[in-house]
């Protein structure tokens, strides 16, 4: 008999493999975990025999279990907000003019310096409690508004923190080359040599999963980008950037050269960008809230995506200037009615291929041997988390094996 610490039965599941079907769909289906893995997902009349009087059983009476959501790209710690430039936006300026005035990252940063650990560890909480509630079990969280060692590691180590203190799964990444702080002013290669001194630091005390830059005519040159990576490389962490966003300056190219993680928005990718990516398994994050609150018109290369068979994900991009949406329900409607990906591609892009994303091969698919980590949705088929949103229809969510309670 097998042993296992819960079953689900009357389940539809939505295993997001590869089985032939839409969805990796299983109509009639089981899940069983162990020890905090996946034990069985599979047809429920293949279930192997347990001892249904000692083993706790749910009946979810034909609802959808889908593999616990993946945000892979926010920048969820921060203070203060810019809907003042929101209003800016709205009046004709352009996001180049904003930062030009001082405002954009810059005016994030001064207000995230100013706060202190328990002010963002809270403002955290709640932003991950909003995403829980949709049924998203890991969240990369990005540095990026301290922009000097001290202020870096106090973001990170608020981010490990939550992690230790947040039932979802954190993943916590050093963007220390988000932008030019005002110690560095007209000093960029000054700065970039300060953020290769901080990662050491950073490595030792644990806080660094992945490296990001932003490679962009406002953020850092190719050149500068490159040296990042070589100092990320050369302490054995992955790397990933913000590319290709507002003009092509081959960012994504150079992702694809370290063998990164991701290039993320790509909008203005051109076909070697992605032949590179291609042929180095880097996941294109599509990031639909920027692209809908900037109003940009510049849609990624979705058919040289698909034709070069590069994954694509999807995530919040949650900052307070650019996307300011606690949602990635939200952002699976965005990605099927702005980008016009299928409803199955939005929902590969928050589960697999945002796994592949952040480097994890143990989620975003129900398949024995990864992390029980899974939602249950009152919803008659799996398109209705791409269809509508506001109404969460997430009714059970567990991680790591364990009922989690919503908050």
């Amino acid at each position: 008999m097998a042993d296992f610490d819960a079953v689900w039965l009357n389940a539809k599941l939505a295993t997001m493999t590869d089985n032939g079907s839409p969805y990796g769909a299983i109509a009639h289906g089981a899940l069983a975990v162990k020890d905090g893995l996946i034990a069985y997902a599979g047809p429920q009349a293949d279930l192997p025999p347990f001892d249904s009087l000692a083993t706790p059983l749910y009946d979810v009476q034909g609802q959808w279990l889908l593999p616990g959501l993946i945000d892979c790209h926010t920048h969820l710690l921060y203070a203060g907000n810019r809907a003042n430039e929101f209003e800016l936006r709205l009046q004709g300026a352009s996001y180049q003019q904003i930062a030009a005035a001082g405002g954009g990252i810059a005016s994030t940063v001064r207000a995230t310096r100013d706060a202190s650990e328990e002010e963002l560890f809270k403002l955290g909480k709640d932003r991950l409690n909003a995403l829980l509630r949709e049924g998203v079990t890991t969240v990369e969280i990005k540095s990026g508004y301290g922009l000097d060692l001290a202020n870096e590691q106090k973001l990170l180590e608020v981010a490990a923190l939550l992690e230790q203190h947040h039932p979802a799964s954190i993943v916590k990444t050093f963007l220390g080359a988000h932008a030019l702080p005002p110690e560095f002013k007209d000093n960029a290669d000054g700065y970039i040599e300060a953020v290769c001194q901080m990662l050491p630091t950073l490595q030792q005390l644990g806080l660094v999963d992945a490296v990001d830059i932003f490679c962009e005519g406002i953020g850092f040159s190719v050149a500068q980008s490159r040296k990042v990576f070589a100092a990320a490389t050369a302490l054995g962490l992955p790397v990933k950037a913000h590319a290709e966003q507002l003009s092509n300056l081959g960012g994504s190219a150079l992702v694809a050269e370290f063998g990164g993680l991701s290039a993320d928005h790509v909008e203005y990718l051109d076909e070697a960008g992605v032949a590179a990516m291609a042929k180095a398994g880097t996941v294109a994050v599509l990031l639909p809230g920027a692209y809908y609150f900037l109003r940009e018109t510049q849609l990624p290369p979705l058919a040289l995506l698909r034709q070069y068979q590069v994954p694509m994900a999807v995530a919040s991009d949650l900052n307070p200037g650019t996307s300011p949406f606690c949602s990635l329900q939200l952002m699976l409607n965005m990605a099927c009615t702005l980008f016009r990906l299928t409803p199955e591609e939005a929902l590969l892009g928050v589960t697999r291929h945002a796994a592949t994303a952040l480097g994890l091969k143990d989620r975003g698919q129900l398949q024995a041997g990864m992390r029980a980590d899974f939602g249950c949705y009152a919803i008659t088929q799996p398109a209705e988390l791409c269809y509508q949103f506001g109404v969460s229809p997430l009714k059970q969510l567990v991680i790591a094996g364990s009922l989690c309670r919503l908050p």
